[in-house]
């Protein structure tokens, strides 16, 4: 018996009075140890999918049409005493964002057991051996010692597998695992993906893996089903769907993805956004049409949703073979030399931080920056990539003094920056961009009052006039309207809320931008708009970079020179091709055997999943 089966499964929800399909006709056949890969960019309906699998849907949502079968029986139609029966038992969920999923304050022991309890589990003392074995189950090491830690005691890797021992205690028969791996590190990203295919596997689980990325996507799952505004477009074996697209849509977030193998090329920007649910009840035909750069006639004419690769599209998507179709001979520049004279000079940074004391002593000091040294030259962009904790963002906040170091030097030119304290001088020098553009700006200010904080800090005559004028010229410069000058943060998507926190970073025309995690969580289309942009703003205005990345193909593809830092130091450096085709320090070599192939069919070292 399968597992689940969506059968023409359909959510809808009333828009403008009338009921628009969220989820439209979707089928799929999960049988049980297999895993199925939902993919596409956010909004295609991945995690709607999820959500009603749960029976998590938002108020407004509810099933219109089709069934969706677990082990025969239709979820959204059995009695609730029955579906709530099975939910934390047979149907499992593990949720994104590993921090705060869990009671930040509850030890893991009391949240263990509280989960226990509700599964049944009698007995304080058997419930604590379960959790124990579960722990050590799920690869965590001195689990009874664990039980007594709070999740602010523990990383975002342990936390992440603390939640997949909990998911699994209660041996399901379905697993949801909803972005497991995207606030992690890119070298726990092996051993997480391989704790989930081994337990899965151990316990004949099926799987749902819910992903952004293609090539896990493909070292994972048995099949894949790529959606898009609610439809599935394409489905089928994930190895064969992902490196043979047929249809355009697929291909299309291949080209929108840097690579590690081949050599540098333009990624490709899908225009507009995906539609609204508004603006859905209005397309006629394949969704994708509007964007496509393929698009003919009778794509725009009732095409039926996809339930395989080839049955329901349209001739276009049928002819398509030819990827040169969409991008023909774009190579991406190759970044820009930089000049011999160091513009931004780091030498023998460092930061203490002193931890404890007060009525309960226990003081003790840690060393975040030990000694770093480096330099930035005018108009070149350096990666800075690690594992967290290694000292990334602390060297950031130090530059952009936020922080202020215990000893060392950074010179901007001739200019001792850690000497100079006013603090809209040195923003007038160095400007950050933060990694949360949704906590990065003020929920309560007009776009255009964000971008001119720097005019506003720096000069209080000036007019607003003056400040409207130059909030035209910084929309204009990453490629937004003047007419979201008057919005406020909520109302704009998430590429757009970092477009203006980068726009507000440029204001005062700083020497020195450091962007903290910037495209990280983002889907790659967005991605792709603010790596193309990046790259177009250095050659127009000519300002330096320090680029702190996880993902190592977006460091290879934007950068010329990296950083590799570790425990506080910085353990290798040099241009980018040289270190990432040769690396020397092993923990370079470790982060690099992280990523995973760029070719769906190759065979990644790091991570082999049982057959």
């Amino acid at each position: 018996m399968l597992t689940l089966q969506a059968q023409n499964f359909t959510i809808g929800t009333h828009v403008d009075g009338a009921i628009v399909p969220a989820i439209r006709g979707l089928s799929f056949d999960l049988a049980p140890g297999k895993i199925l890969g939902l993919v596409g960019e956010s909004g295609a309906g991945k995690t709607m999918v999820g959500r009603a699998i749960a029976q998590l849907l938002p108020p407004s949502f509810a099933v219109t049409s089709g069934a969706l079968l677990f082990e025969g029986e239709d979820l959204a139609r059995m009695p609730v005493a029955r579906r709530r029966a099975l939910l934390g038992r047979a149907i499992a969920f593990i949720p994104q964002a590993p921090m705060t999923a869990l009671n930040p304050v509850l030890t893991i022991g009391a949240q263990f057991d509280e989960h226990l309890a509700r599964l049944g589990d009698a007995g304080r003392n058997a419930r604590r051996e379960r959790a124990v074995a579960m722990l050590t189950a799920a690869r965590l090491p001195n689990a009874a010692d664990l039980l007594t830690r709070y999740p602010h005691q523990l990383s975002g890797g342990m936390c992440q597998r603390v939640l997949i021992a909990f998911a699994f205690s209660s041996n399901p028969r379905l697993i949801i695992a909803d972005e497991p791996t995207t606030a992690l590190d890119v070298t726990m990203h092996p051993p997480i993906l391989h704790l989930i295919a081994e337990m899965q596997k151990s316990h004949g689980t099926a799987a749902i893996f819910i992903t952004h990325d293609l090539r896990l996507a493909a070292q994972l799952c048995d099949d894949v089903v790529v959606m898009y505004a609610g439809r599935a477009v394409e489905s089928g074996p994930a190895r064969v769907v992902l490196s043979s697209p047929a249809h355009p849509y697929t291909r299309c977030l291949q080209l929108a993805s840097p690579q590690m193998s081949e050599g540098r090329r333009a990624l490709y920007v899908m225009p507009d956004q995906m539609p609204s649910l508004r603006q859905l009840g209005n397309i006629k035909g394949c969704h994708f049409a509007p964007r496509c750069p393929l698009v003919a006639d009778d794509c725009r004419t009732g095409v039926p949703p996809m339930a395989a690769r080839t049955a329901g599209h349209s001739a276009a998507c049928i002819r398509f073979g030819l990827t040169q179709q969409i991008v023909a001979g774009q190579a991406a520049a190759a970044p820009a030399a930089a000049a011999e004279r160091p513009l931004l000079q780091v030498e023998s940074l460092q930061k203490r931080y002193e931890i404890g004391g007060g009525l309960l002593g226990g003081a003790r000091s840690v060393d975040a920056v030990k000694g770093v040294s480096f330099s930035i030259a005018e108009n070149e962009f350096v990666a800075l990539v690690g594992e967290s904790g290694s000292g990334k963002s602390t060297i950031a906040k130090l530059l952009a003094g936020i922080e202020e170091p215990s000893a060392g030097n950074i010179l901007l030119g001739s200019e001792d920056l850690i000497a100079l304290r006013d603090n809209v001088q040195r923003a007038s020098r160095v400007q950050m961009v933060f990694q949360d553009p949704a906590s990065a700006l003020n929920p309560r200010r007009r776009i255009a009052s964000i971008v001119t904080q720097a005019m506003e800090a720096g000069n209080r005559h000036t007019s607003w006039e003056e400040r409207l004028k130059r909030t035209r010229e910084l929309l204009a410069e990453v490629g937004m309207s003047e007419d979201l000058a008057s919005r406020l943060p909520g109302q704009l998507s998430g590429g757009q809320r970092q477009r203006v926190n980068i726009a507000r970073a440029l204001c005062s025309i700083p020497k020195v931008l450091v962007a903290d995690e910037i495209v990280s969580g983002l889907d790659v289309s967005i991605q792709a708009q603010l790596l193309n942009l990046l790259a177009r703003l250095r050659a127009e205005l000519g300002f330096a970079m320090l680029f702190i990345s996880h993902d190592l193909s977006v460091v290879r593809h934007l950068c010329g020179r990296v950083l590799v830092m570790y425990r506080g130091e910085i353990v290798e450096q040099g241009p980018v091709e040289k270190v990432f085709g040769d690396p020397q320090h092993s923990h370079t070599k470790a982060l690099l055997s992280s990523v995973p192939p760029d070719d769906p069919q190759a065979a990644w070292p790091a991570f082999t999943r049982a057959s």
